[in-house]
């Protein structure tokens, strides 16, 4: 079962991704800041990193540059809504300290799905969100 650390300062937003993702077979780690992530990251393994761009304490772009010093070949998907300025801003700066996609919210099921199931080689799974 592929393991997914999911980084959301959220809480509501962290339980229901959390539950989609577990409900479409996923191992998934939630915490609420990139300071938890990374301590959680260095104590076990995972395949695939969901981390928030904006959030209290260690941001998500601090959280990328971070992860890829310590895994450099890992998949990370960046995530955000409307924060300090448009996601617009963020995510293409995300893209380019290393994450292997982004996603503006709000996004649909089948979009973190579909981008997850890529990233994770999982092409039964890209093949049921398109049906």
């Amino acid at each position: 079962m592929k393991r997914i650390l999911l980084v959301d300062d959220n809480e509501a937003f962290r339980w229901t991704l959390s539950a989609m993702l577990q409900t479409a077979g996923y191992e998934i780690q939630s915490v609420g800041d990139g300071s938890a992530a990374l301590k959680l990251f260095r104590q076990q393994p995972f395949d695939l990193v969901v981390t928030d761009l904006i959030m209290p304490g260690k941001e998500g772009l601090e959280t990328i540059i971070e992860l890829r010093r310590i895994q450099p070949g890992l998949k990370i998907v960046a995530i955000s809504g409307v924060g300090r300025v448009a996601p617009g801003d963020y995510l293409p700066m995300a893209r380019h300290l290393g994450a292997a996609a982004t996603l503006a919210k709000p996004f649909t099921m089948e979009e973190i799905l579909d981008v997850v199931a890529r990233l994770l080689g999982d092409e039964a799974a890209v093949t049921e969100t398109m049906t």
